[in-house]
């Protein structure tokens, strides 16, 4: 297993650091991230999405404004994401708040999507329930036959999440199980893009 790698006091340069190696090792999906939400009284939610962006203000993905994540999301901002990259024992814990991406950034990302999945998101009304796959089938026909070209909307209830992280832990699995782990955790009021102190924990 690889050693951990130097201490660095920004998180975003080990983030990268770290995906770069997962993409040159375990090329299948390395941005899939877990997504962690909870309810008003408390009640966990997972599902998997996939890293769309990432900068020094947070990580990006999006979704249907209208699913059950972005439900939770609108009640409490809180959100938690985890990588783990199984092939290079590594993970990435990311505990923060969440923001909307700007119209012009969703507008961006929407445009560069296969049609199919441009069409996709105005078919699926997610999260809801579906009575047969035929449904869905044939409301996605609907849709090829409203928008036949390339000039297909975004719909108004799709849209993205800026993740702004409060604290970070980078896990590397080691021999024995004595794994290192290394945390960054930012002060309230610290500007973006700085603040960070640098910590250990036990495995």
């Amino acid at each position: 297993m690889a050693n951990p790698i130097p201490e660095d006091t920004d998180p975003f340069a080990r983030f990268h650091a770290w995906m770069v190696t997962a993409i040159e090792n375990d090329p299948i999906e390395p941005n899939a991230m877990t997504v962690v939400t909870a309810t008003p009284d408390g009640r966990p939610s997972a599902r998997i999405v996939l890293l769309k962006g990432v900068d020094d203000r947070g990580f990006v993905f999006y979704t249907n404004k209208e699913s059950r994540k972005a439900a939770e999301l609108a009640a409490n901002p809180q959100i938690a994401l985890l990588f783990l990259w199984k092939s290079l024992a590594r993970q990435i814990r990311i505990e923060g708040v969440v923001e909307d991406v700007t119209d012009a950034e969703a507008d961006a990302y929407y445009a560069s999507r296969a049609r199919i999945s441009r069409l996709g998101a105005w078919a699926s009304a997610q999260s809801r329930p579906l009575a047969k796959r035929s449904d869905l089938e044939r409301l996605l026909a609907d849709y090829e036959a409203r928008y036949p070209g390339e000039d297909i909307p975004r719909p108004p209830y799709w849209s993205g999440y800026r993740v702004i992280p409060q604290c970070f832990e980078f896990w590397q699995g080691m021999p024995f199980r004595l794994h290192d782990r290394t945390t960054y955790t930012r002060a309230p009021g610290a500007p973006s893009g700085g603040g960070w102190t640098v910590g250990k924990l036990f495995p």
